[in-house]
């Protein structure tokens, strides 16, 4: 797919790949807490205590075979091992995002098929929650659906496949008659088919505008400028009103949007920029849209107010306790490459490794390397900020 990359994106992303590989050499002399130390003073602290390590840097290639072969089952059912063994059709839709971008046919393939066999809806779109061989929940989630869409789209072009295109087109259109709303500033993607009566259930995460574009250019279907336009308010609305966005939110038909305290039934969380919406800055800095770049960098001041990299944040950006994840880790490469801060960025990714290979999980292997391919100029569809090939 054609990318728009100017002169001075192509000489950042030199500088990048330089410092990605001064930093990925590092990585094997420092132990635990390397990155903590980079992050508060540019260079490795002497309390650092160096080792040999087994630890290293990993390209996206590297990252996305981790997570196929690490949570890809033989028949392509995506397992979270650890989180009990079962399965959400986000994680298939991960799965084929990688895949796809991969050029892994076979992988691809298997996984699509176990997703249509398994989590099908009559009305189209996927059932979120499977387990001990059947769905236990068959509301759909609207991030799953529209990141199957796009995988399907990209595959097709990766595989020479129109039936594949064919299909993500229909997962698509889906989305726009089943997860979207109209309000008065534009149409919103809610968070599934079951959030669609006002006040609307909103995860800011769920957006993704680089899916909005490749799924408007593959079809004729002006929804998807108009989800562009509204995804975009809502979004510019958040950041207005705190400088991190909430897991959950709720958008009234008026275009009024609350902060809310985690997933309906689930209030007792509290406001928290957590494990959902630190997705939202890598979906924004991906996007070939200035305005969507501009939204991820102004995450960049509140993730600075702490070093390393805290799953869970207050609003202000103040860490509610010191759990670290792969994901926040990754979102903040996103921020500061969006910002230009492309040397920070790649060692933000390095820290992502670190975190990934030091306590493995599945949503970590995930977006360690979804946040690689959607920033390092793999194919997904997205203009990238251009952080190097890492």
């Amino acid at each position: 797919m054609r990318r728009r990359i100017a002169a001075p994106q192509l000489l950042v992303c030199a500088l990048a790949v330089v410092v990605a590989g001064a930093l990925a050499v590092q990585l094997l002399i420092w132990g635990p807490g390397w990155w903590r130390a980079i992050e508060s003073t540019g260079r490795p602290s002497s309390s650092v205590t160096p080792s040999a390590g087994s630890l290293r840097a990993l390209t996206a290639q590297e990252a996305g075979e981790a997570f196929l072969s690490g949570y890809v089952e033989s028949d392509g059912r995506v397992t979270r091992s650890d989180e009990g063994g079962d399965t959400v059709s986000e994680g298939q839709a991960y799965a084929m995002l990688v895949a796809a971008a991969l050029n892994d046919q076979q992988h691809f393939t298997t996984v699509w098929a176990w997703t249509k066999r398994n989590l099908a809806r009559e009305d189209g779109l996927l059932a979120w929650r499977w387990k001990d061989g059947q769905v236990v929940d068959n509301a759909s989630a609207s991030d799953a659906d529209l990141d199957a869409a796009r995988a399907l789209v990209v595959a097709a072009a990766a595989f020479g496949d129109d039936q594949l295109k064919a299909e993500g087109v229909r997962l698509g259109t889906a989305v726009l008659d089943k997860e979207t709303v109209i309000t008065k500033v534009g149409r919103v993607q809610v968070a599934g088919s079951w959030a669609n009566h006002p006040p609307y259930a909103y995860n800011p995460s769920y957006t993704s505008p680089a899916a909005n574009a490749l799924l408007a250019g593959a079809t004729d279907d002006e929804r998807w400028a108009e989800l562009d336009l509204g995804t975009r308010a809502v979004t510019t609305a958040l950041l207005n009103s705190a400088d991190l966005p909430p897991d959950w939110a709720q958008v009234h038909p008026d275009g009024r949007i609350d902060a809310m305290p985690g997933a309906p039934g689930r209030a007792d969380e509290g406001v928290r920029y957590g494990y959902d919406a630190t997705r939202m800055p890598i979906r924004f800095a991906e996007s070939c849209r200035p305005a969507d770049v501009a939204l991820a960098a102004r995450f960049t001041p509140a993730l600075d107010r702490s070093v390393g990299d805290p799953a869970v944040r207050n609003l202000d950006g103040v860490p509610v306790r010191n759990e670290e994840s792969v994901v926040a880790a990754a979102a903040k490469a996103a921020a500061l490459a969006a910002a230009g801060q492309t040397g920070r960025a790649a060692s933000q990714l390095l820290s992502a490794d670190y975190l990934q290979q030091v306590k493995p999980t599945y949503y970590g292997a995930a977006w360690n390397a979804l946040a690689r391919l959607m920033l390092s100029g793999e194919t997904l569809g997205g203009c990238p900020p251009m952080v190097g090939a890492i």
